[in-house]
């Protein structure tokens, strides 16, 4: 846009709408950004307490799976693991960010009861099913809840981008065309005083 327009009122007409514009529209994305990575931060920190629980509950999980182990054998403690669903049905819906879609968990269909029998079993095996079932369920909301993260931040992003492009390019190359036309406008209209002023001067002198 530099130095492209004529210096005409039309053209400065022109730039001020467009520099009214793009102030207002650098001022929304201002509040978009700010909105967004208060909402950024706060996806961040749940997903570090989340990833904080995961490696307790594991390592719960993992001390009573070993004491079950030492009990009924490796092999015993192997033909249970296969009684367990491989597969977890999840209902999950979008939710909007700023007009950023992310993804949240509406439900987890997670088997409530223990899916082998008393016999031949331990608590030991009992804690380390309901450890590493919470584990799951932790892992599932970390999840989903890293995937908004990454959406967030991807369009965090491009909004800075925008801003800056906003803020660097585009509304000074409108100021500095702005100003050239007030300039030349206003020494053409100097120029035009003094033309008619020296008219009138000539005139009155023929009188």
């Amino acid at each position: 846009m530099r130095g492209n327009l004529s210096p005409t009122k039309a053209n400065l007409i022109q730039l001020k709408n467009q520099l009214k514009l793009a102030e207002e529209g650098h001022d929304l994305l201002e509040r978009k950004r700010n909105v967004m990575m208060r909402e950024l931060v706060s996806m961040i920190k749940d997903a570090q307490k989340l990833q904080e629980e995961i490696n307790s509950v594991f390592e719960k999980a993992y001390e009573s799976l070993r004491y079950a182990c030492l009990d009924l054998g490796m092999e015993f403690i192997e033909e249970i693991g296969l009684s367990v669903p491989e597969y977890v049905n999840l209902s999950v819906r979008m939710r909007s960010v700023m007009g950023v879609e992310v993804p949240e968990i509406v439900e987890a269909d997670l088997p409530e009861q223990i899916p082998y029998g008393i016999h031949r079993t331990n608590s030991a095996l009992d804690r380390a099913y309901v450890s590493f079932r919470e584990v799951l369920s932790l892992i599932i909301k970390v999840s989903l809840l890293e995937n908004a993260v990454y959406r967030l931040a991807y369009e965090v992003k491009k909004v800075r981008k925008r801003v800056s492009a906003l803020e660097n390019v585009i509304i000074p190359n409108i100021r500095e065309n702005l100003k050239r036309i007030q300039e030349t406008l206003e020494e053409w209209a100097k120029e035009d005083f003094v033309r008619l002023k020296m008219i009138k001067e000539r005139m009155e002198r023929s009188a």
